[in-house]
């Protein structure tokens, strides 16, 4: 698939052709950094795109935020417009995870049906009835 921010500074492909998952987040956390009611994360493997080629490395900015039991997001964005691109977890020890979790808007063809909710007990917005839903994280075994 293919992916682009907002002014094209940064534009590559996914390393699949679909999604691992697709996740409409409702914490706080994604919601401010999204601006709005949630926040969408496609997750895809890291491999494939890290380590990350000389073209993105010249375009990306990296801000590292700390996240639950003592891990840490490194929240990757378009040097230029500044649009989210991409998240990537350390673990304590400093392991990254072997997925990353891109930016659902700046996906071309993007298959938005099945999104599962995470994080639903802090939504600010009604989530649809039928869908697959858990209270806070989907936990380890869900990317």
């Amino acid at each position: 698939m293919n992916v682009q921010c907002q002014c094209g500074a940064v534009a590559f492909k996914t390393p699949t052709t679909t999604p691992l998952a697709v996740y409409h987040c409702h914490c706080v956390d994604c919601r401010r950094q999204s601006s709005t009611a949630f926040g969408t994360s496609v997750i895809f493997p890291a491999d494939g795109i890290f380590p990350l080629a000389d073209n993105l490395k010249n375009v990306l900015n990296c801000w590292a935020r700390p996240a639950k039991e003592g891990r840490t997001v490194d929240c990757y964005f378009c040097s230029k417009c500044g649009v989210r691109i991409m998240h990537r977890l350390r673990d304590a020890d400093g392991t990254e995870r072997g997925t990353v979790s891109m930016k659902g808007g700046l996906l071309e063809g993007l298959n938005w049906k099945g999104a599962k909710h995470i994080y639903v007990k802090s939504a600010v917005t009604e989530v649809p009835e039928g869908v697959d839903t858990w209270e806070g994280s989907p936990g380890p075994d869900y990317y």
